[in-house]
């Protein structure tokens, strides 16, 4: 499978919360960094217990809104920017992916909200309120 296409497949399993799907994109030792909270997930079994972990309790099963905003790739690396509404905040991530033979094997994800990160004052001259997509 294209390295496209496994990274479009993972964004679904993960809207699905499909455990098991996930782990057959996902390498066994693959390792995916999330330098923004300073934290590196070493295998597959970490990641997939993240992700459940992270579930917030929501056991109805129906999943999670998933927005894929790109999906760009070259050669192994993939890039995508996500969307993840939830109850009390928006989340937003973009996400290098590298792909082979069919599997993740690693990731470097900058995940944040918008808003987050207030703009200093002194620029107010220069920018303009960037509206959310």
């Amino acid at each position: 499978m294209e390295p496209l296409n496994v990274v479009a497949r993972l964004w679904e399993r993960i809207e699905a919360r499909d455990w098991d799907g996930i782990g057959k994109l996902v390498a066994e030792d693959a390792v995916i960094e999330w330098p923004v909270s300073g934290e590196r997930i070493v295998g597959r079994a970490n990641f997939i217990a993240v992700l459940a972990e992270d579930d917030d309790g929501d056991d109805d099963g129906d999943g999670v809104a998933v927005e894929v905003l790109r999906l760009l790739a070259d050669g192994d690396l993939v890039v995508t920017e996500v969307e993840i509404p939830q109850d009390h905040v928006v989340y937003r991530a973009v996400s290098l992916w590298t792909v082979r033979d069919g599997e993740v094997v690693g990731a470097r994800e900058y995940w944040t909200s918008p808003g987050q990160d207030p703009a200093p004052r002194w620029r107010a001259g220069y920018v303009e309120p960037l509206v959310a997509d």
